[in-house]
């Protein structure tokens, strides 16, 4: 029988057995003071792949944070399969100032994978994450929320031409998935060219904790363990309905013709018919009303939360629906069931 190995990053090794609790250094303060990323590895006594989980890649986006801390301090590790490499917060200087980029290079971290040693800031903190924590993983789940006023219902994002993706992203057992590969520079789609397969997992918005959208990845996270044999006791799940988006027009993002104040008629993850008004938007006297139409049938993917846009701005992110699953979904929500009042 294989024996588990250790798992090894520069500078320490943990043991088959072994839970490790660090502070790695992936950059410096202008004082020489280190910026340090907390990482907890869970290396099972009995050998199995080796995921990574990761969050905070925009600092900004804080529930994937809540479900890797609870995988790696709140789960029975007892009788895991493999090793957990848990990244809560891989945006240290954007999370301390609760932004989106990195403060100190105004860069985009998530642009910036694989990195590279003598390259920005921003590419070098990316190196020293990727080369010693996701590059040695077997599979990866990447946790996102939506930018600030806007929110997402939990889906995946993955590359579905890459059959090791693709198990993976049905094993975490979303409702819907949108194919693709990523702008280059994003962890998912780097870490899956490097040959450790990658999804990410959007879910809900910027600046807090959404318990439901966090107890809902925690099961998708158990499941994808249990597809790969690191968890006993656990079943892989079947959300009930799933579409996959894999056209560019079976999406649009809707939005918006004319600054102003916009009531938004639907939460996230509503189905709304084609011509039905999603939104509208006034001036701040009502003297004059935009409306906008749904122009298919299909799934609000994601919506505005912060009223106020300018000409451009986005409204809502709308997905096509085959009809099995749109039967599917209406057995389940019915026509009106996240209709605001």
């Amino acid at each position: 029988m294989t024996e588990a190995e250790p798992f090894t990053y520069n500078g320490g090794t943990v043991a088959p057995g072994e839970i490790q609790n660090l502070r790695y250094s992936v950059s410096e303060t202008y004082l020489g003071d280190p910026v340090r990323i907390p990482v907890t590895v869970v290396n099972g006594e009995r050998p199995g792949p080796t995921v990574f989980l990761s969050a905070a890649a925009h600092g900004d986006e804080l529930n994937g944070i809540e479900v890797v801390r609870e995988v790696a301090h709140s789960w029975d590790h007892t009788n895991l399969r493999g090793t957990l490499v848990c990244l809560p917060v891989l945006n240290v200087p954007a999370f301390i100032a609760q932004q989106r980029y990195l403060p100190i290079y105004d860069r985009d971290l998530n642009r910036s994978f694989p990195g590279r040693e003598t390259s920005t800031g921003a590419k070098r903190m990316a190196h020293r994450i990727f080369r010693n924590f996701i590059e040695p993983c077997d599979l990866g789940l990447d946790f996102h929320t939506s930018t600030r006023g806007r929110t997402n219902m939990l889906h995946v994002r993955a590359n579905l031409d890459d059959p090791n993706v693709e198990r993976l992203a049905n094993a975490f057992a979303s409702n819907v998935i949108l194919a693709g590969e990523g702008p280059d520079g994003t962890l998912r789609r780097e870490a899956t060219e490097a040959e450790t397969p990658t999804i990410t997992i959007e879910m809900g918005e910027a600046h807090r904790f959404q318990r439901g959208l966090i107890d809902r990845a925690l099961d998708g996270v158990k499941s994808v363990l249990a597809e790969f044999g690191m968890r006993e006791g656990e079943a892989v799940r079947w959300p009930g309905w799933r579409t996959v988006i894999e056209d560019s027009d079976e999406k649009t993002w809707l939005r918006s013709d004319v600054g102003g104040l916009v009531d938004m008629h639907y939460e996230r993850g509503a189905l709304v018919y084609e011509g039905d008004t999603i939104c509208s938007i006034a001036d701040p006297f009502r003297a004059e009303s935009v409306f906008v139409e749904a122009p298919f049938t299909g799934l609000l993917v994601g919506v505005l939360e912060n009223p106020l846009v300018y000409p451009g701005n986005p409204l809502c992110h709308l997905v096509k629906l085959g009809e099995k699953t749109l039967a599917a979904l209406e057995r389940e929500q019915g026509r009106v069931t996240q209709q605001r009042s």
